[in-house]
């Protein structure tokens, strides 16, 4: 049997809902983001995961916290699943940064891989940290399906390093929507994309809700 990731980002937060930058900053979910959390671990409440790594940042814990306590598992907490670092972009919108940081937001538009946010993180940082991760789960879980609950940035990362689709247009390639659900099987060819954006587990007025 192959391995399986499931790849959730977590539910909505203030960042989410606007679109501003948001990346070690510590935000809660909101309370949509709360019951799209609930909604996910009633979902995938019997579903049996070998494992669940989750990034430290509180929005990402919140959103696996029901699956883990409706399972009795524990959470592995791995810093390398936390959200790129966008320095001094932190908390501000596209429209601030773009006129305070003209060069770098051009930069960082054209080739986010080699290029960081102002005092923040490249792409290849992220994929560096993040697959280690990855490259651990491998080595404790050979088969079976584990759960990785982390962020945007970093889940479509993780998606272009595996599928060999280059960092440099991670933002524009793979769309990865709040509270949703990617799923990558690791086959004998390499890893194989099953899933990308499912919000399948969503009540209705959640799964057609707006945001980043």
């Amino acid at each position: 049997m192959a391995l399986t990731l499931y790849m959730l980002r977590h539910g909505e937060t203030l960042a989410s809902a606007s679109g501003g930058f948001c990346g070690l900053s510590d935000i809660d979910l909101t309370p949509e983001g709360y019951s799209m959390a609930q909604d996910f671990g009633v979902a995938y409440q019997s579903h049996s995961f070998e494992g669940v790594y989750v990034s430290p940042l509180l929005r990402a814990r919140k959103t696996a916290e029901p699956l883990c306590i409706g399972q009795g598992i524990d959470m592995n907490l791995r810093s390398g699943l936390r959200e790129v670092e966008f320095g001094a972009w932190e908390g501000m919108s596209a429209a601030v940064v773009k006129e305070r940081y003209a060069d770098d937001y051009s930069n960082w538009s054209s080739d986010a891989g080699w290029n960081a946010p102002t005092g923040g993180e490249r792409g290849i940082d992220v994929a560096r940290r993040a697959l280690a991760v990855l490259d651990e789960i491998q080595q404790v879980h050979s088969s079976g399906d584990v759960l990785v609950v982390s962020h945007k940035a970093t889940i479509r990362i993780m998606i272009c390093t595996l599928l060999g689709i280059d960092l440099g247009g991670y933002r524009d390639r793979v769309g990865i929507s709040v509270a949703s659900l990617a799923v990558v099987t690791f086959e004998r060819h390499g890893p194989r994309l099953d899933r990308l954006g499912d919000r399948a587990h969503l009540r209705p007025e959640l799964r057609n809700r707006a945001g980043t």
